[in-house]
Formats: structure tokens, C-alpha cells, sequence
């Protein structure tokens, strides 16, 4: 594997929390899960091309919580670069409703997200889908060796596991997040292919982290109640995981809402007052950029919300963050870096609230890995 700089584990500890590090680590740990995909790029290969070659095979991307919002984030690039229908179902519904979700006679491959891989619902949905699919089979990523999905080992199943760093410490995930999200870019988009843009990626990462954290210093300081997020497309998805992120960091003290630039005006833009703030991921794409534009426009004419923040890769003269180095990018691409500055608010905001950011659920009643859930034999 080539050589990679990772944060040392020991490195900043007495004065910086895991949350942090786990952030500003990402674009180390993005380029050291490409560097391990390609150095297993013949095993991998060998079981996901067969599958993908099969026209009638059904590809589900699934998780739980920020695992599931990766599905929601890459179903739709998916689906249009493998020109295939490419769903997005969380764990919680398969688990909860299988015979919704599941279909015996349509082979299926299960694409299972897992930070520490041992989540009740993601072992449950992996028994499941063997139970109920005739003809299943499981890509696994996780990164978590030691966890229920990282121990799996049959004829129907990859396990890919993630370089160690990855295996956030922190609550919140955050590389944890954008590492599985590249991995399965990789792997079902072609690992050869990102093999040239993972550089721009990760180069991006880290100049957004630098640029954007006094911008999203400042907005946690003036204590917003109500954050929005939009994004359109791909980043409807990155739009959940930012309001998730913010939730979490900040034990559920600050409201946090979704919504696509349009549908946000079909009833959801009734949470804007002046102690709202609204972030805006604007697409590269050019025609669903143009919708992205008119919401701008539109909520800075009204004039209701405390203030906006929007992001974009392109020179925008009204944009509060741009993304060097990727005005050409492709909308997947552009995931990893415009999460960092919701990922650095959540922290501000966390800070700002008296709260440790690796512990921000000082009760205790929401754990990092998911517990007291008790899982019931399906038709039962």
C-alpha cells in the first residue's frame, strides 16, 4: 500500500477531542481507503463484476442512521453511472418490514454500511435478505474488523474492511462517513476511475477544512435555534447527514430540518424565522444548479431567515464557502468536501453549547453503537 500520513492516535489528545481529529483526518483516510481498494482490487473485482453483469440483479445500499444516509447520497449517481436502478433502503425498514422491501424470486446484492458493524438492525437486515432472497449476496463495508459484519465469512459475501482510522471514536461519525461513502464509489463505480480523481478530492477536503471553519465559527457563535439544509440530487442525501450531524452534536438542542431546493417551498420553508439559518450544497450540474440558484435568490429576497450560508464549487459571488480545484467535478465528487463544513458547525456548535463533541448525550439514552433494540422473528 503506498505510504499515507495518518493522525497519530496520541497526537493533540489533551487539548483536541476525537470529534475533531476524526474530521480534519479525512482527507489522510480518504486516500488510504483508495490505496487499500486497489491493493484488493482483484478480490474485490472478482466477486462484485459476476454480480454486476447479471441485468436483472437488485442492488440495495443499507444502513442506519449517517450508514443509511450513504445509500441516499450515492443511489442516484449510482443508478445513472450503472445504468441500473440503485436503491437506498435503511436497515430499520428492511428489519422492520421486510416483506415491504424484499423480493425472494429478484436476485439481490445487499450493500451493507457499518461503522462498527455490530448495530443490531445490520446483522438482523443481513439474516434477513438471506432468509427471504433466493438468491442473495452481501458486499460488506466496515470499519470495524472485530465487529458482527466485519467477521462475516461465506460464499455469498465480501467483507471490505477499512483502514483502522476510519473507525471514528466519536460519537458522531464523520471519516467513518466519507470513507464508506468512497468505498462503494469505488467499488461499484470502478476503482480504476477514481484512482485519478481521489487526489482532487482529498486535496479539496483539506482546503475546505482551513477555509470554511472561521465561516462556521462564526455562524455557531451566533446561536441559531433552527438550521435548514438543502441540496438537490445527490445532496438531498448529504443534506440528512448534515441536519443528523448538527442534531447530534448538539444533543437535540438545536432543530434541525432537510429538504430539496424545491420541495422546500411545499410547506417545510415554514420553519424559516429569524433564528433560522439555511446552508445551500449548490450542484455542478447545470440545470438542477439552476434550481439550487432560484432558492438563493428567492430566500435571501424574503429576508426572514437569521442568515444563509451557501456552498459551492463554482465562483459564486453570493456563496459563503467555495470549493477550490472542483468547478468541473462531478456531483459525487463533490460530497466529501462540502460535508466538512457541516461536520466543523456541528462541532462550533457543540463547543459553544458547554458539550463534549465525543460525548455530546450526556444522559445517555443515545449510545455511539445502537442498543436495547430487540429484533423479532419475522411473521412472528
Amino acid at each position: 500500500m503506498p505510504e499515507t500520513v495518518l493522525i497519530p492516535e496520541t497526537e493533540g489528545r489533551a487539548t483536541m477531542p476525537w470529534t475533531r481529529l476524526e474530521i480534519e483526518q479525512q482527507p489522510d483516510t480518504l486516500q488510504a481507503t483508495q490505496a487499500l481498494l486497489r491493493d484488493h482490487k482483484a478480490a474485490i473485482e472478482r466477486f462484485v463484476a459476476p454480480l454486476l453483469a447479471r441485468p436483472e440483479l437488485r442492488i440495495v445500499l443499507t444502513g442506519a442512521g449517517t450508514s443509511a444516509f450513504i445509500g441516499e447520497c450515492l443511489a442516484p449517481w449510482l443508478s445513472g453511472l450503472l445504468g441500473r436502478p440503485v436503491e437506498a433502503i435503511a436497515t430499520t425498514d428492511i428489519v422492520s418490514s421486510p416483506f415491504l422491501y424484499l423480493r425472494r424470486e429478484t436476485p439481490t446484492l445487499l450493500v451493507s454500511f457499518g461503522r462498527s458493524g455490530s448495530s443490531p438492525e445490520s446483522v438482523a437486515a443481513v439474516d434477513l435478505v438471506d432468509a427471504v432472497v433466493a438468491d442473495a449476496h452481501h458486499l460488506i463495508v466496515t470499519c470495524n474488523a472485530d465487529g458482527a459484519l466485519g467477521r462475516r465469512s461465506n460464499a455469498n459475501t465480501h467483507v471490505v474492511v477499512l483502514p483502522e482510522q476510519t473507525h471514528d471514536r466519536g460519537f458522531a461519525m464523520t471519516s467513518s462517513f466519507s470513507a464508506m461513502m468512497l468505498a462503494a464509489l469505488s467499488i461499484l463505480g470502478g476503482i480504476d476511475a477514481l484512482d485519478a480523481r481521489v487526489p482532487a478530492i482529498a486535496a479539496a477536503v483539506s482546503d475546505v477544512l482551513g477555509r470554511s471553519e472561521p465561516v462556521v465559527a462564526d455562524l455557531a457563535a451566533r446561536g441559531f435555534k433552527r438550521v435548514v439544509y438543502l441540496g438537490s440530487g445527490v445532496f438531498k442525501g448529504l443534506a440528512r447527514e448534515a441536519a443528523l450531524k448538527l442534531m447530534e452534536l448538539s444533543d437535540g438542542a438545536v432543530v434541525t430540518a432537510f429538504d430539496t431546493a424545491m420541495g422546500f417551498r411545499h410547506g417545510p420553508k415554514t420553519i424559516i424565522n429569524a433564528e433560522t439559518l439555511v446552508v445551500v450544497f449548490v450542484s455542478n450540474d447545470p440545470l438542477t444548479r439552476r434550481y439550487d440558484l432560484d432558492i438563493v435568490e428567492e430566500l435571501r429576497s424574503d429576508g426572514h431567515c437569521g442568515a444563509m450560508a451557501v456552498i459551492s464549487a463554482q465562483p459564486l459571488e453570493s456563496a459563503e464557502i467555495v470549493v477550490e480545484g472542483m468547478a468541473d467535478a462531478a456531483d459525487a465528487d463533490l460530497l466529501f468536501p462540502f460535508i466538512v463544513p457541516a461536520q466543523l458547525f456541528g462541532l462550533h456548535v457543540s463547543l459553544a453549547l458547554g458539550l463534549t463533541p465525543d460525548r455530546p448525550n450526556a444522559s445517555g439514552t443515545v449510545n455511539r453503537v445502537v442498543q436495547g433494540v430487540r429484533i423479532y422473528a419475522a411473521g412472528a
